[in-house]
Formats: structure tokens, sequence, C-alpha cells
């Protein structure tokens, strides 16, 4: 985005920063750009909006390390607004911009004691402890947010992820079903469950992924990905030690997976060696006809 700012008033800049605001962008850059070469000596005349707009630049310079825009801006804003809450919440963000995340826990403690339902600056907590690399340390913690804030379909996501980074598949899946819980129309949740309980292995394990597979199908019948699991899924049971008729209906089940997955890919022109993979898929679908007879 090219804006010119020696043609820009002040009152120019303002609308900008209430049209980026409402749209829900940062545009960190160019908020820094304008601040720096229009609307710093003109903040006064902005009105009511003088706050928004100061927190607005705070973010932006956060984004684009320019902490001593971040810092001026925080020091207007807490001459004005001394133990406000909102302020403490950037000073931590300064702080946990430059790496001074013993400082950033001591305001983010200090937000918490003053009003322990914010959840907010516990979560901060937990991604200080993410980024100085104590993930179990990370994980007890959250496990303790959860506790009191039972239905952050956020949180439940990344405990799941941290749990999948420890190797501990079991906590995870309890973590997406969780948030499945909140959210059993999402094809997507149905999908991420379904991979994690294949990982897993077993027959049992895997004949729940593939209940999740085809249910992710069932919401979402063009997930490529689903149809894969899918595949992979019911030739796994096919090939197990189950009853005769699960393998059988195994096998069928799979070889129709394949043809949609085969019918997907032809249709998308654009994936690259889109004829290797079609080739592939076709043998696939050989192997599994061989078995069936």
């Amino acid at each position: 985005m090219t804006l010119n700012y020696e043609e820009m008033s002040w009152s120019d800049v303002r609308d900008q920063f209430r049209k980026w605001r409402e749209e829900t962008g940062r545009h960190s850059e160019e908020v820094v750009q304008l601040w720096v070469a229009v609307l710093e000596d003109k903040v006064h005349k902005t009105g009511n909006e003088r706050h928004l707009i100061l927190e607005q630049v705070i973010i932006a310079a956060l984004d684009t390390a320019r902490f001593d825009i971040a810092t001026k801006c925080t020091k207007q804003l807490s001459l004005e607004f001394p133990g406000s809450l909102r302020v403490m919440k950037f000073k931590a963000m300064r702080y946990e911009a430059l790496e001074q995340y013993d400082e950033a826990d001591e305001v983010l403690d200090a937000i918490i004691a003053k009003d322990e339902t914010n959840a907010a600056p516990r979560k901060r907590k937990i991604a200080i402890l993410k980024a100085r690399g104590r993930r179990v340390e990370a994980i007890k913690e959250l496990n303790d947010y959860l506790k009191k804030f039972m239905s952050d379909q956020e949180a439940w996501h990344e405990l799941c992820s941290m749990y999948l980074a420890e190797g501990e598949y079991g906590k995870a899946s309890f973590c997406m079903e969780e948030v499945l819980l909140h959210n059993p129309h999402s094809h997507l949740i149905h999908q991420r469950l379904a991979e994690i309980r294949y990982t897993m292995g077993g027959v049992e394990n895997v004949e729940a992924a593939r209940t999740y597979y085809s249910q992710a199908l069932k919401l979402n019948p063009h997930n490529l990905r689903a149809l894969y699991g899918l595949y992979l899924s019911c030739n796994f049971l096919a090939n197990s030690k189950a009853v005769s008729s699960k393998r059988k209906e195994s096998q069928k089940l799979a070889q129709w997976a394949l043809e949609q997955v085969s019918s997907h890919t032809a249709k998308q022109s654009s994936i690259k060696n889109n004829e290797k993979l079609i080739l592939s898929l076709e043998a696939a679908l050989g192997n599994l006809e061989i078995k069936s007879n």
C-alpha cells in the first residue's frame, strides 16, 4: 500500500487509522511511518480518538521494533491513567518484545493480582514460558489455566499441540475431544482427531480414526486429506487380524476412498506432477482389487 505522506493532513491520517481499526488490520509499518511523519505532533487535535490512536501506535511500534516510540506512547497513557490494567498490559508487551521476560512476568502477575478473572495475562505467561523453551512448565500452567477457563477452545487447541510436541498422543487426543465438544460441525477438528488416533496405532485407535475421518468427509466431501486418511486407516484394518467381515468392509471402503481421491485429483490440474500422482493412486487401487479377489 502506497501513501503520499506529504499530501496527507493530520485529519486524513486520523481517518486512515480509524479505517484500519475498523477493518481490524494492523498495517504496522504504515502506522509508524504516518505517526512519525504527520500525526505525532498533532495527536492532541484528535479528541476522543487520541487514546485509541496511541494504543494503535504502541502495537505497531512493537511489531516494527520501534521501542522508543512504544515507550513514549505508553508513558503518555500512564500519566493519564496511572495504575490502569490496560496500560500495564502494554508495558508487559514491551518487556516481552525486548525479551525481558522476568520483568514481563512481574507486570503480568500484578495484573492478575488486581483482576483474577482476566484470562489474557495468564495466557501471556504461558506464551513466555514457551518462548523460553520451558515447555513442560508451560503445559502445567496451561492445565491450571484450563481448570479456571474450561470453555477456552484456543487453549485446548494449544495444549493439544504441546502434548503432540512431547509425544503425549493420548493426552493430545483428550484435548482435541474437548475442542470437538465445542465445535462438533468442524470437519478440520474431526480430521485432526483422526490423525492423532491413527498415529497412536493399534486396531482400536485406527478404527476410531476411520470413524472420525468418515465424519470429516460427511461434513466436507471434498476434504482430500480426510480421504487419504480414510484409505490409510481402512488399508491398515484390511491387513489386520480383525474379523473377516470387517476386513472385507475395510477393503471396500478403502477402494471407494481411493476412487474419490483419484476423481478429485484429476480435476485439480494445478497440482504439480499430477499425472504421476494419479498413476500412483491407480496402482494402489489395483493392489486393493488384487487383495479383495
